[in-house]
């Protein structure tokens, strides 16, 4: 029996997110070829041969479209207010296609791309990639377990010290157009606090910009606490303005606390340049675990391990129809609901 035709993908973008979270995947895993990468850029463009020899690198969307024939899915890796375009012009292409988070600027026009997608009879997902972190499926697998009780309280972060503010389109984009660190790291925090918790009830921001010379600009500095129907408060801090970051997770319930400091090694390893299919990959040393426990009375907490590849793996089977796609597009919106009832609540108490 032949084995299947791989899935013909197509990457728009190669700046962070394409070079780093979605080509080495695609390269990696035999369900896809990535067959084109389109990037205006010179230098990502031969950075794209050298990851992918033979890819055909173009400079516009339109190059894509054009050849749609020749495609089965685009990844939509490009700044977030090219979101909806693009997809809805891939989508009329009759391909399936997968956006980078944030999914769109606001949730009517997410919900539309849904409408869209089921019109049109092609799947759309949205790469929520962190619901794969490491250290995210181990505090999944301890809650689930009852290690710690009955939480009660969920502090997660994503904190940096940048001060020199955002590079690039990040620093251009307002809020109306996706801008903003809400909707890009809050994104994940959102989705993650929504994944272990349940729905939202009540929402409650503090969100500024502390990048000097930047007055009118999308927020840099926030901070959300989500009132969970199940009665969890989560906590989710963001800031490129943190010159001691705090703990990763620090999530306190009825029997027990599970503290986390540092980040999900995945990031930093394939900007490295390791791949997914690289010995190691995605492992972290000892001292970098968890420690779960009460008081001083505590244990580290062996890592139960990531990989971002499962968002491809389970993608491969919803095209060949055999499960659903990896991120519900419905879910993408429950959080920029989430996100633009943040933005009311942070402007009512300005």
């Amino acid at each position: 029996m032949a084995s299947p035709r791989p899935i013909r993908t197509a990457l728009l973008g190669f700046g962070v997110s394409g070079r780093f979270f979605h080509a080495p995947f695609l390269v990696c895993d035999p369900a896809y070829s990535l067959d084109v990468v389109v990037t205006g850029d010179a230098e990502r463009a031969a950075h794209a041969r050298a990851v992918r020899p033979g890819v055909s690198v173009v400079g516009a969307a339109d190059d894509v479209f054009a050849r749609a024939d020749e495609l089965d899915l685009v990844v939509v890796g490009t700044p977030p207010n090219t979101h909806v375009d693009l997809a809805t012009r891939a989508l009329d292409a009759g391909l399936h296609v997968v956006v980078d988070k944030p999914f769109a600027p606001t949730s009517a026009e997410g919900t539309a791309l849904i409408e869209h997608a089921r019109d049109a009879g092609r799947l759309l997902t949205v790469f929520q990639n962190r619901r794969w972190d490491t250290d995210f499926v181990t505090l999944r697998d301890l809650i689930a377990r009852g290690e710690l009780g009955r939480v009660h309280t969920f502090e997660s972060r994503f904190e940096a010290w940048k001060p020199g503010g955002p590079r690039s389109w990040k620093a251009l984009t307002p809020v109306s157009e996706g801008g903003g660190i809400l909707f890009d790291l809050g994104t994940h925090l959102i989705d993650q606090a929504i994944r272990l918790f349940g729905p939202v009830e009540s929402v409650w921001a503090d969100l500024t910009r502390r990048t000097p010379g930047s007055v009118g600009a999308a927020d840099d500095d926030a901070f959300v606490v989500l009132r969970h129907r199940d009665g969890t408060r989560s906590r989710l801090s963001m800031s490129s303005m943190a010159a001691r970051p705090g703990p990763r997770f620090h999530v306190s319930g009825s029997k027990a606390a599970y503290t986390k400091w540092g980040l999900d090694p995945q990031e930093s390893a394939l900007r490295a340049g390791t791949l997914p299919a690289d010995d190691g990959y995605a492992r972290e040393p000892e001292e970098s675990w968890g420690v779960l426990g009460v008081g001083e009375d505590v244990r580290r907490v062996e890592p139960v391990r990531g990989s971002y590849a499962e968002f491809y793996r389970l993608l491969a089977l919803a095209l060949a129809g055999e499960g659903d796609v990896p991120v519900d597009p419905h879910d993408a919106v429950e959080v920029l609901t989430i996100i633009e009832e943040a933005h009311r609540a942070s402007s009512d108490d300005q």
